[in-house]
This record gives C-alpha cells, structure tokens and sequence, in this order.
C-alpha cells in the first residue's frame, strides 16, 4: 500500500524555483561586466580618446616613430636615428627588413657603426630598433573649438581613409598658406598681402632642433687640437678676455676689461672624412677647419643602410637663420652688461641686460628706431637660465623658464635678412650666436644652439626634396665634400649672376576652401605631407580624428646583461613622456 503524505495536496508548500549556483552566477556576472568594458571602451575610443602608435619619423624629434636611440661613443650626446626600414619588407626586392648600419651625431657629427655584423661595431642588441611612441589622442577638443594652428593632430589621409596620419597643424580654412625660406605665411581670402605666422613661446621651445651643446665635447676633438666651437673673434682677443674651463664646458670673464668682450659660436664640425682620418691617426693639427652654415641637418635622417651611402642632403641644404641661444648665465658683480646677440642675414639681433637693475633691452643692427624694454629678475649676483630667440620674425627672452614680457610686440618688419652674409670684418652668419660683456663678470654654462623648424617649399615627391628648383639649381647636385665648402666659403653663394643662389628657392602656395586645413611634418625632409599629396593638398574637417595629446609609452630603458651586449627592456622612457606641445 502506498505511504501516504502527511499533509493532504492542498496543504503541500510551494515549490521554489531551482537557483543557479555560486560558479555560474559568478560565470554570467563576468560576463556581463566584460560586455559593459567593451561597450564603455568602444564608447570611449569612439567619442572620447583613442591609443595610436607613431610609425614613421615625420614628426621627429617631436614624436618617434620606428627608431634606434643611440649614445654617441665621442660625446655621449643621446639622439635617435630613424630605423623604420628594419620593420619594413617591401623596400627590400629580397622581402627581408633592411638593417641599419651608421648614424651621425647631431653635436660632434661622429658616425656611429651600429652595424651588427661588424666585429668593432656597437651590436644590434645594444642598439635595437624601437618601436615608435605611443600616443593618447583626445577626440573631445575639436567637438567643442575650433582646431588651433600648430596643434598636432591625428587625421584620416584623404587618399585612403583607413590609413591614419599625424602632423602639424599650420593652415586653417578659408586662407592661402605659403611655404617661403622655411618659414609658414597666410593669406586670408580677401586680404592685400600675406603675413608671417609665428609660434607661440611654448612652441617654439618644443620644436626647437639641437645644433650644438657645449656639455658634450668630445675629448678626441679636443686632444687633437679641434677648434672650440666657442671662441673670442680673433680681431678682439686681449686682456679681459673670456676663458674657457680645462674642460672647455664653462666660460668666464672678469669684467675688467674697457670694451665688450665676447665668445661667439662658430659651426666647426668635422666631416664623416675628417673623423676617419682622427680615428686613423691621420690628422693633421696644421689643416684648415672653416666654419659652416647651419642647415636644417637632422639626426633622425642620417641611418644609412647596408650596401648604402649617406645622401649629402642629410647634412641639410638649406640655410637656417632662425637660432636660439639657451645658457646658464652666472652673474658674479652687481653691476655691468650681459650682452646677448644672434645674426640672421648678416644683421645683428640683440639682448643687454643690466644685472644691477635687470632692465633687459633688445635691439636690431642698423633699426635705430626699433627697441624694446622689459624687467627680469637677472638683478645682482645669482644664477639664471637665459634663453634668446629670433625665430618667426620676432625676439622672445626667457629667464628662468618664464617669458620676458616687454613694453611693445618683439615681432619686428621685414629686414631683407633672408639670405646669409659674411664680410672680411664680420663673419655674420658665419659666426652668428655671441654672448658678451661690459664690465660685468659673468661666468656661461650649459651652453647650447637650437635652431628652430625649416619647411622645404617643395611638391616633388619622386626627388630629393628642396627649396632650390631655380635657373642655377646646382646646390641640391653636390657632393659631400663640394656641399661642406659651399657651406663655408661666402664667395660660392653666389651664382655667375652675381645674385645670391639663396634667391633661387622656391615659394608654394596652398589655397584652402572652407573647412580644409593644412598639415605638415616636424621633419619636413622626411614627411609624407600635404605639400606632396597628389589628389589634394589639404584635409577636410570630417577626416579630423582628434589633437595628439599625451606620449604615455615611449620605448623602454634598456638594462643590459652583465659581460654582454645583450639588452633587455624592462622600464618604459619616463624622461620622454610628457604632454606634446
């Protein structure tokens, strides 16, 4: 007989629903917070910011992309070749990467053997290459303002959308941007002329280009009697003079002396020639070293690859009269002058500044009716960092980091400086960076050349790019050797003529339409920019992807295997992240 139920059916409990146990309640709810991730990173990469890497050197030295980051065996300078062939198959017929074998130091022009099949060369795994910056792009700013000249910016390329760029912001709607002697002028539509477009003070110390500093001398130059880069004229050498220290790396002067008394830079670098014969012990003390022009040289540009020799146009072709003086200024009397002076064209652009006062004054050779004053806290003995720009048409002064505010704009009016000058009494461009005295005691360190951005004026992207395509156009012909003497000899830079070859580069000019803008590389030699494109110079608004604004993953510090070569990366670059500018 069947066992009867206790209670009788009406009475029986409910029965619950069964419950899912602890693993896949857990299992579902990670599931559904993976979703939410992805949804909210989609969202955020869509409307907020996305991560980019930097492939290319268009934009060094300010972002990188593919690159070797050397250290000079001379000076010990640090800077970056470009090493984007290593990573890139199609330039080989072979199909294997290419391999980069030398680079040139920007400060004392050694070339490095990174060659790694070399037995006296510093090895691949001491010297990798590194993947380019990685970058933070923000998608918000350009919702909410308008794009800002010089902002760098990611956008889609207008010939093939799928492909991103990033470049420099120069030209903005309804204007025509020119490219003229390395520098960017506009034209608004409707306006009579065009006018020069010059960089905020941030920028300009952002894009600022190493030419020299004097930290890094190499002992080898130095014991072979290599000519200092900073010296006094040789017209005005006396008592009271400059001195340079026993490592050349300071300079100081008494104040004694009745008259100014200057140190003046003069671009005395060897030659990848000179530097075999020191190294080979053939170098004759007695051989004439000449100082150069400098030009917009770039070290990212000078990776030579195997089976290849260095293009004389990674010296730098062109002329660069826009410079920067950035020193340690050490005041050690209450009262005197320090005189600070840069040339351009042969004219004379100068900062005095009385250390008693700190009254700073700046002046223009032969514009006797153009001077400016403003107040700095140079006021007695103490230590500065003094920074001197003529860059854009305009003078800027930086103490101690903060710009100099002065009683009128510093911009000053075409001078017809716009082509380099050297006479029998004054070197000019030849020598065009001086720091001085009147009777102040002053002591310099720290001392460095900068030099600011050259934009090539060119649209020939199957040649060498240069400003020169006019009736001469023999400059961007030369060889190595012939390019370095036209560079120091005054009486070449004119053509049969008797005009300066210097007149012979070319202008471009660029008309954009409402809602077009304009885009250039940082490293005009080597960038894929919107002056070379072949179906339109300009990008329109709807290709804007956002403003590049943080490198929050540059390449990691190398810690190398004790006894060996062998490097392992471990920690990221923190010296190179940073907000880009």
């Amino acid at each position: 007989m069947p066992k009867q139920s206790p209670l009788p059916p009406s009475a029986a409990p409910p029965v619950a629903p069964a419950r899912p146990s602890n693993f896949s309640r857990s299992t579902r709810e990670t599931i559904e917070s993976i979703a939410i991730a992805f949804a909210l990173a989609f969202l955020f990469k869509s409307f907020e910011a996305e991560a980019f890497v930097i492939p290319t050197g268009s934009m060094a030295p300010t972002l990188m992309g593919r690159h070797k980051d050397v250290v000079c065996p001379e000076c010990g300078f640090r800077y970056s070749a470009s090493g984007s062939e290593e990573a890139d198959r199609e330039g080989n017929p072979l199909g294997e990467p290419m391999t980069v074998v030398k680079c040139t130091c920007p400060v004392c022009r050694f070339p490095m053997n990174v060659d790694p099949l070399e037995p006296l060369a510093v090895g691949r795994d001491a010297n990798p290459s590194y993947s380019g910056d990685r970058i933070w792009v923000s998608k918000v700013p350009y919702h909410l303002m308008e794009p800002r000249r010089w902002d760098v910016i990611v956008f889609r390329f207008p010939e093939e959308a799928e492909t991103y760029y990033i470049k420099r912001l120069v030209g903005l709607p309804n204007e025509t941007v020119r490219i003229l002697h390395g520098d960017i002028y506009t034209q608004a539509n409707g306006a009579a002329q065009f006018e020069i477009q010059r960089k905020p003070p941030d920028k300009i110390q952002a894009m600022a280009q190493v030419v020299h500093e004097n930290d890094y001398t190499s002992p080898e130059l130095l014991a072979i009697g290599w000519p200092l880069r900073w010296q006094a004229p040789n017209d005005q050498r006396g008592p009271g003079d400059w001195e340079p220290s026993k490592d050349t790396r300071t300079y100081q002067v008494d104040g004694s002396a009745g008259d100014d008394k200057w140190i003046r830079y003069r671009h005395v670098v060897p030659s990848e020639s000179d530097w075999y014969s020191i190294v080979e012990d053939r170098w004759s003390p007695g051989t004439e070293v000449r100082p150069q022009l400098i030009t917009d040289f770039y070290a990212f540009n000078t990776r030579v690859l195997r089976h290849r020799t260095m293009e004389p146009s990674s010296l730098g072709v062109h002329w660069v009269g826009d410079l920067i003086l950035d020193c340690e200024l050490d005041v050690q009397s209450d009262s005197g002058t320090a005189l600070l002076d840069l040339v351009k064209g042969g004219r004379h652009f100068r900062c005095s500044i009385d250390v008693a006062t700190g009254a700073a004054t700046l002046s223009i050779d032969g514009v006797s009716d153009w001077k400016r004053t403003g107040e700095t806290a140079v006021r007695g003995k103490g230590s500065h960092q003094v920074m001197f720009a003529n860059v854009d048409e305009q003078l800027l002064l930086w103490v101690d980091n903060k710009v100099v505010t002065f009683d009128a704009p510093t911009d000053y009016p075409d001078l017809d400086n716009d082509r380099p000058r050297s006479t029998p009494t004054d070197p000019g461009d030849l020598a065009p960076v001086g720091v001085g005295s009147r009777g102040a005691a002053l002591k310099v360190a720290h001392l460095r050349v900068l030099r600011d951005l050259y934009y090539i004026a060119d649209s020939h992207p199957t040649n060498m790019i240069t400003d020169f395509r006019g009736t001469s156009g023999h400059v961007p012909m030369m060889r190595t050797d012939e390019l370095i003497k036209f560079l120091s000899t005054p009486a070449d830079w004119k053509d049969r003529r008797g005009s300066s070859v210097f007149d012979d580069r070319q202008a471009l000019d660029f008309p954009l339409d409402e809602d077009q803008f304009f885009v250039l590389g940082d490293n005009s030699p080597a960038s894929s920019d919107a002056r070379l494109w072949s179906r339109q110079n300009y990008v329109e608004r709807d290709l804007l992807v956002g403003k590049a604004l943080f490198i929050y993953w540059p390449h990691p510090v190398n810690l190398h295997v004790p006894f060996t070569n062998m490097a392992v990366p471990v920690l990221p670059n923190f010296s190179n992240m940073g907000f880009i500018r």
